[in-house]
């Protein structure tokens, strides 16, 4: 684990099932929105569970490349972008971090209605809405980034079996 992060949290995908669940609850209040515009790749699993309980069948995607697993690029790359200021338009990501990927797609479609399932500190200001906050310093680990396996009994490891 990198040296910045010193905890991690484990999401099952029922955790963030019922979290999206939760987001779609709170944004039904603002909406309706014209689409929803993922960030991917971390934004197309919420977005999906978004369109559905909220009925939106329009999506689209920005894409942007800024890490590759814990260690974090010093440029981003934008794959592909969009057209517009993003009026009427609901962005969605898995997490707001440090917040680098956020400034960028702001700047892309700063009137777009922003939401994350997790934000963290540094970059929660750019989000408009999200569920759960999480400290700077713990690692996300979301379902489509681990398996599940059989891990030894505490008692079977620690005596060397």
């Amino acid at each position: 684990m990198a040296d910045n992060y010193r905890k991690t949290f484990l999401i099952s995908w029922d955790k963030l099932h019922r979290d999206s669940r939760e987001l779609s609850r709170r944004l039904l209040e603002l909406g309706p929105f014209k689409g929803i515009l993922a960030i991917t790749r971390g934004g197309l699993v919420p977005a999906a569970i978004l369109a559905r309980e909220m009925d939106i069948r329009l999506i689209d995607t920005v894409c942007i490349s800024t890490y590759d697993w814990k260690v974090q690029e010093k440029k981003s790359t934008v794959l592909k972008g969009f057209e517009g200021d993003g009026e009427g338009w609901l962005l969605v990501d898995d997490l707001v971090d440090t917040g680098k990927t956020a400034k960028l797609v702001r700047e892309m479609v700063p009137k777009a209605h922003f939401a994350t399932v997790y934000a963290k500190p540094e970059g929660r200001a750019l989000v408009d809405t999200f569920i759960t906050e999480v400290s700077q310093d713990t690692w996300i680990l979301f379902p489509w980034d681990s398996e599940t396996q059989f891990v030894q009994p505490i008692v079977k490891s620690s005596q060397g079996e």
